[in-house]
């Protein structure tokens, strides 16, 4: 008897330690791995949380987008139009949907398309080719994700636009706006880099992968310090034909490892991805806190967003290559940024952000803002989901 109950004692603490292993391991991603997708991880989880947080806090389901703070102004809530934040906001769902296959997301996308035609009198183009660049590739990443025609239509309505703006001053390149045709700039080139070489891997149009060609090498001639693989903003601000390399933004720096990476998936001609590593490794001398490993904040408004748009390609570099060293580093920087922000740089009661990743928002959190912390935690949530955190 005494035998026999000892031998239930070991089952009963098999049990325990398996059951303590599997609760540790559905925290972690763990099952995910294993079991193919049926755990949630817990970057999954904190991704999830800000993104209903997104909703209940920036949503205007009337004017059918999202307000530019929470809590906002009544007159200043969509006032004035943040174009560009939109797309950004059209790129988050679009993560929500890939990670989750919730189809709210994909009703939540059909609304905004339908708000955002309503806000810019029934088009989607604007004065703006850096601002078209980012619609363009929400729209086209929302069509890859749910098949809706009418968003592939807007990215190829946006691009056959976004082509107008390539002129001979400065020796080529992408102008910022239209009625600046002079000042070209690494947002208005980087990001169309990235729109047709994944035009070409989406539809085959050869036309698109020389226009992705075109633009990378504008861009690495003028705005790429050959040295450190540091991005410059852009040249010809003032008309003098000078280049703004006392201007750096993380989100620079992003658009041109992102321009890299889809250039090597459209070519696997291995220098572009050599680039775009010199530039990501860059980032660590350039841009993070030697002491604590942050990236910097960017203060409000535009800046908010930069550094979102840096992590999202920092994300398509990882992926590419997950066991590569540089990988490696570049998911520890990611993660300790989402640990912090996560720890620090959230309401006290909420999944609102501050444009610090390592200090709490204040009382008026703007949706550049918000849009850029939940880039960071939907990034790490897929390389959770791919077995990399």
């Amino acid at each position: 008897m005494k035998r026999q109950r000892n031998k239930w004692l070991a089952a009963a603490v098999v049990a325990v330690v398996a059951i303590t292993a599997i609760a540790a391991a559905w925290q972690s991603g763990l099952l995910r791995q294993v079991f193919g997708g049926e755990a949630v991880g817990v970057w999954a989880e904190r991704a999830e949380e800000a993104q209903q947080q997104f909703q209940t806090s920036f949503w205007d389901e009337g004017r059918g987008l999202y307000n530019n703070a929470a809590p906002c102004m009544l007159q200043l809530c969509t006032d004035p139009f943040n174009y560009w934040w939109l797309a950004h906001a059209v790129d988050v769902l679009v993560d929500g949907y890939e990670r989750s296959g919730d189809e709210r997301y994909a009703e939540q996308l059909a609304k905004l398309y339908q708000g955002i035609l309503d806000r810019n009198a029934g088009v989607f183009p604007n004065e703006y080719y850096d601002d078209m660049e980012w619609m363009a590739l929400a729209w086209l990443r929302a069509y890859d994700a749910t098949g809706e025609e009418r968003y592939k239509e807007a990215a190829l309505v946006l691009w056959e636009d976004i082509q107008t703006g390539w002129n001979d001053e400065m020796g080529g390149g992408i102008a910022w706006r239209k009625t600046q045709l002079d000042y070209k700039n690494t947002p208005a080139n980087a990001p169309a880099v990235i729109l047709a070489a994944r035009l070409y891997q989406r539809f085959g149009s050869e036309d698109d992968l020389a226009w992705a060609r075109r633009i990378y090498d504008w861009q690495k001639t003028n705005l790429v310090d050959p040295d450190t693989g540091l991005v410059w903003d852009g040249m010809n601000r003032m008309g003098d034909g000078s280049i703004d390399k006392d201007w750096k933004f993380t989100y620079g720096q992003g658009v041109y490892i992102g321009a890299g990476v889809e250039l090597f998936r459209a070519t696997d001609d291995a220098s572009y991805l050599e680039n775009a590593r010199k530039t990501a490794a860059n980032l660590h001398e350039a841009f993070t806190s030697p002491a604590t490993g942050m990236l910097p904040s960017e203060g409000e408004g535009d800046g908010a967003l930069f550094k979102g748009v840096l992590v999202r390609y920092v994300g398509e570099l990882i992926v590419l290559d997950p066991e590569h060293e540089s990988a490696r580093k570049l998911a520890e920087l990611l993660e300790t940024n989402g640990d912090s922000l996560w720890e620090y740089g959230r309401g006290a009661d909420s999944a609102l952000f501050s444009n610090s990743w390592a200090q709490t928002p204040d009382e008026v959190v703007q949706l550049s803002t918000q849009l850029s912390g939940m880039m960071l935690l939907e990034q790490l949530a897929r390389l959770e989901a791919q077995g990399g955190k």
